[in-house]
């Protein structure tokens, strides 16, 4: 082995200890079967001995390949993202594949310039968590790298499309409230043009309308996916007459801003107004009271989104493919039956 500061190791250097060509070294670093078993064996033994390890650049361009997935998500502070992106990166890692991990802060420039950086590392493919319609005018993404989108829904035009049923998860969540006697619900939405976002709020609507519940446009607010926006959100819902007796909040970071500012102005929860939140992050199970929630399910669609990515890799000629997960209710003690 050598010490600290002295020369790298080169595959001629084993070639010369094995006493072979560094043709044959090359033919036994790619399990080539046309090596004699005892000459395997000596270069090996060398390789061993030298402590010889692959550069990973010369590796790559041989076998066109890296061993690597580009990995952006929106905002790598949200619990959600979070343990999103540990399933995504614990499936690679059995595949063995590492993980490099870009934040956009959903900001689609951001989100372009990282795109392009990973591209330029030459990454065998991309999984873009949280993905802005935007994104699929990127000419990068022009289908000669395999992309798996999470999270978000481009309807399946040119990507492969991994997602929980968010419509449903609107419906179930809103439909939970309508059977504890609340009306007067109010919604406080994601950013405006995120499908995902989106897609809740027709679930929260069309549970309306099939209870014969009329909707009513001032109980529904927009916020940021995160605590403060939520917060603000919810004081212009506490300013209305009368006030809602419920709130839906499309993710859960809203739903723990909402709760905070509830308490804020002296209003208890669920007493005076239930919450309901989306996701199901960690934090859910530890607030007081603990948060009842819409759960996606984000193990399994980091799973999938890997073992998608897989796939394409070996077949860039499967058509694109969508796969819409279910979600479930989780009660807990956030919300309680209206007072008639």
């Amino acid at each position: 082995m050598l010490n600290a500061g002295s020369k790298r190791i080169t595959i001629r250097d084993v070639a010369k200890k094995a006493g072979v060509s560094a043709q044959t070294v090359s033919r036994v670093l790619n399990q080539r079967p046309d090596v004699a078993p005892q000459t395997r064996e000596k270069v090996l033994q060398a390789i061993a001995d030298l402590n010889y390890r692959p550069s990973g650049i010369a590796r790559s361009l041989r076998l066109k390949s890296t061993g690597t997935i580009g990995l952006i998500v929106p905002d790598s502070s949200n619990p959600f993202f979070a343990e999103l992106g540990r399933a995504i990166e614990k499936t690679a890692f059995e595949n063995g594949c590492s993980v490099i991990l870009c934040n956009s802060d959903g900001d689609l420039e951001r989100e372009s310039f990282y795109i392009e950086a990973l591209v330029s590392k030459q990454v065998d493919g991309l999984i873009i968590v949280g993905a802005n319609r935007a994104s699929r005018k990127n000419p990068i993404l022009d289908g000669s790298l395999p992309v798996v989108v999470v999270d978000r829904d481009l309807n399946g035009e040119r990507f492969d499309t991994v997602l929980a049923d968010n419509l449903e998860g609107g419906k179930k969540g809103t439909s939970y409230l309508i059977a504890l006697g609340h009306e007067r619900i109010a919604f406080i939405a994601g950013p405006s043009g995120l499908p995902t976002s989106a897609a809740r709020l027709r679930g929260y609507r069309r549970a309306l309308e099939e209870h014969g519940i009329a909707f009513q446009k001032e109980l529904v607010v927009s916020g940021d996916f995160r605590y403060q926006g939520s917060y603000r959100a919810m004081e212009k819902l506490l300013k209305l007459t009368p006030p809602p007796t419920a709130v839906f909040a499309a993710n859960d970071m809203m739903a723990v801003g909402a709760i905070a500012c509830i308490r804020d102005h002296y209003l208890r929860v669920p007493e005076d107004i239930s919450v309901i939140g989306f996701d199901d992050i960690p934090l859910a199970s530890f607030l007081n009271p603990k948060l009842t929630t819409i759960a996606q399910p984000r193990g399994e669609m980091g799973r999938m989104a890997v073992t998608m990515l897989m796939e394409r890799l070996q077949d860039r000629n499967l058509p694109a493919r969508r796969y819409v997960l279910p979600v479930t209710l989780v009660e807990r003690e956030s919300c309680s039956r209206r007072n008639q």
